[in-house]
């Protein structure tokens, strides 16, 4: 098995869990990956990991995000056009899903995708092959889609936001990225990681955290989660000349918090931008992050994760299937 340990830091259960996952998606022949977490907790990463230790590394990653380019502009990035498809097409352009043939492709905010190019994508997972904005002809390709998202999808096909056969499609096969909250010591661990990169990149030789500082880490809920970790570090390494982070080092705003009090929620708390509008709703995505969690930590074993739960593994296939969720 492939050596993840310099890829996905930390020492918590749910990230060894997710180590087993990554390493299984990623030498299986599973043309569909959907990636869950919250806003920086590494699901670019994640995407990048599935695809170098694949059979496909040699081939090329293409990585979009699904919500930073134009519906009108989109479908042309994805699929390529022909020349004359539209004014201002001066020239046939291959799409990224061509320019990935026999490799990934990364479709990060998935969410974000228009219902008509949704539509355009599901057929292309369906039958491997695909028009360009323009052609008579279809184009077979060998793609692996590593899709990614921060909402509950299930709760968007709910809402009319996303297409339901093409949730199902996508969800063959699904990693949850745990917060960094939810993650104990990770934090202090990911810590000493940005340091010691940050004094490779920027000449110093800072030591680590102060017993404070490394306290106010545990405490912090930390809402960017490890994004936000190596952003606030790079810029303690910028601005800042003492050899150990202190407190004063930190945001005002961080401060603050830790001090009235505002912890982090408990583990498997609901994404920053669920939907929740009923009592059913919100019980069943309870559920569905708990069983996907646990499932996490037991390196996707339905016999381990029910014997956690402590209930038949039936049950929890029943339970699985009734919320939408599918065994990695």
């Amino acid at each position: 098995m492939a050596d993840y340990k310099n890829e996905l830091v930390g020492d918590h259960p749910s990230i060894a869990g997710l180590k087993r996952l990554v390493a299984k998606v990623a030498q299986s022949p599973a043309r569909t990956v959907l990636i869950y977490g919250e806003t920086g907790t590494g699901k670019g990463l994640v995407a990048r990991m599935i695809h170098r230790h694949s059979a496909r590394a040699a081939r090329e990653f293409m990585d979009i995000n699904c919500a930073a380019i134009p519906a009108s502009l989109l479908e042309s990035e994805l699929f390529g056009h022909e020349k004359g498809a539209f004014t201002g097409a001066v020239d046939r352009k291959l799409g990224l899903i061509e320019a990935a043939n026999h490799g990934s492709i990364f479709l990060d905010e998935i969410r974000e995708m228009d219902l008509t190019l949704q539509a355009k994508l599901l057929s292309l997972l369906d039958t491997q092959q695909f028009r360009r904005v323009g052609a008579v002809r279809s184009t077979a390709v060998d793609v692996r889609f590593i899709a990614a998202t921060n909402k509950v999808l299930l709760s968007e096909v709910k809402a009319g936001h996303f297409r339901e056969d093409l949730y199902y499609r996508l969800q063959v096969v699904a990693l949850n990225l745990p917060a960094l909250r939810d993650r104990g010591d990770d934090v202090l661990i990911l810590a000493r990681h940005f340091i010691d990169r940050y004094n490779r990149v920027y000449g110093r030789s800072i030591t680590g955290l102060a017993d404070e500082t490394a306290d106010i880490f545990r405490r912090y809920h930390w809402p960017g989660n490890v994004r936000e970790l190596e952003n606030l570090l790079e810029r303690i390494f910028i601005l800042e000349d003492d050899e150990v982070i202190l407190p004063r080092h930190l945001p005002d705003r961080i401060i603050r918090m830790v001090r009235a009090g505002i912890e982090a929620p408990a583990a498997g708390g609901p994404l920053p931008d669920d939907r929740i509008t009923g009592f059913h709703e919100a019980t069943a995505d309870f559920q569905r992050k708990l069983l996907t969690r646990v499932l996490t930590e037991h390196g996707g074993s339905l016999q381990d994760a029910a014997a956690a739960l402590r209930i038949s593994r039936h049950a929890l296939r029943h339970q699985m299937m009734k919320l939408g969720l599918q065994q990695a």
